[in-house]
């Protein structure tokens, strides 16, 4: 019999046209691959249209709040609705920037220096040495992230603004100069760097992540046999410590500048990572040798309840 797979995208967040994206190509794949797809966009009504639609599976194209957080995944526990990617605790675990680095530097993996702080303490004084970053503890997609240059000699006042649209509370970072990397881990193995170069400016934000021709994606990363392979050990550890599930991503920075630090830290884990054409882990996918419909198929069979 033919598995109906409900995809479920769009959302509440802040990442929603990144997840109708990603939803969108994930169910143009999956009906490719035979199954029976219902693409919905979520709502509040979530339970409800899944409780109607009894599918066999959920593929979880959420990104963002409430579909990265737990709470998406606490809904379908209660339903008993297999699903992909990673369980309650280990999406709200990783979620929380701040509290995702604890789990992580306990279980050996390097992390940057940093501290929580309220918004308006960030905007009143520095609250690092220049350079820092400050981003939401609580967004992905570097949604909402400030660079804090060492020229600045004032603190960012748009986190004063009345209509500031992200959490109250900042995770304050010190700035790792060099290059940006990433690793995907799918099931118990790792799929590979790639070194991320925006094609623009010296930061990997949103439009570097999303746009066509935003970044120049090297895979695999030129870096040392011996720094490639400790990346992907690191990204392994990194999710099995937060309790992962199914395919996940981990961010790095590594300064390797003739007059860095030599510094490789873990930035965080994406327990959702994007789907879109410019997204990262079908291309690492892609290198390990799945097709983007493969690792659709392997991510439907992979899902579950109790993850």
């Amino acid at each position: 019999m033919t598995k109906h797979v409900a995809v479920l995208m769009g959302g509440l967040s802040a990442e929603r046209e990144v997840s109708l994206n990603s939803g969108k190509a994930c169910a143009d794949a999956l009906e490719a691959e035979g199954y029976r797809v219902t693409r919905i966009d979520v709502g509040r009504d979530i339970a409800a249209v899944l409780d109607r639609l009894r599918p066999d599976v959920v593929f979880n194209a959420l990104h963002g709040s409430p579909g990265e957080d737990g709470t998406i995944q606490g809904i379908l526990e209660i339903m008993r609705l297999p699903y992909t990617h990673s369980g309650v605790l280990a999406s709200a675990l990783a979620m929380d920037k701040a509290r995702a680095k604890l789990v992580m530097a306990a279980a050996g993996v390097p992390v940057a220096h940093g501290i929580v702080v309220h918004r308006r303490e960030a905007a009143e004084r520095h609250v690092l040495p220049p350079p820092y970053v400050l981003k939401p503890v609580n967004e992905g997609s570097s949604v909402g992230v400030i660079i804090v240059r060492e020229e600045r000699s004032h603190p960012p006042q748009e986190l004063t603004r009345p209509d500031w649209p992200h959490t109250d509370w900042l995770l304050a970072e010190e700035y790792i100069a060099g290059r940006e990397l990433t690793c995907a881990v799918m099931g118990g193995k790792a799929l590979g760097v790639i070194d991320i170069r925006p094609a623009a400016g010296a930061f990997y934000d949103y439009d570097a992540k999303y746009a066509k021709g935003g970044s120049i994606h090297i895979l695999p990363a030129k870096i040392k046999p011996k720094i490639y392979q400790q990346i992907e050990e690191l990204a392994l550890t990194a999710h099995q410590a937060l309790g992962c599930r199914g395919v996940s991503r981990a961010d790095f920075r590594y300064d390797d500048r003739p007059e860095g630090s030599g510094k490789l830290v873990c930035l965080e884990v994406n327990t959702q990572p994007g789907m879109t054409e410019t997204s990262l882990v079908p291309e690492l996918a892609a290198h390990a040798g799945y097709s983007f419909g493969e690792l659709m198929r392997w991510m439907v069979e992979d899902a579950s309840c109790d993850r």
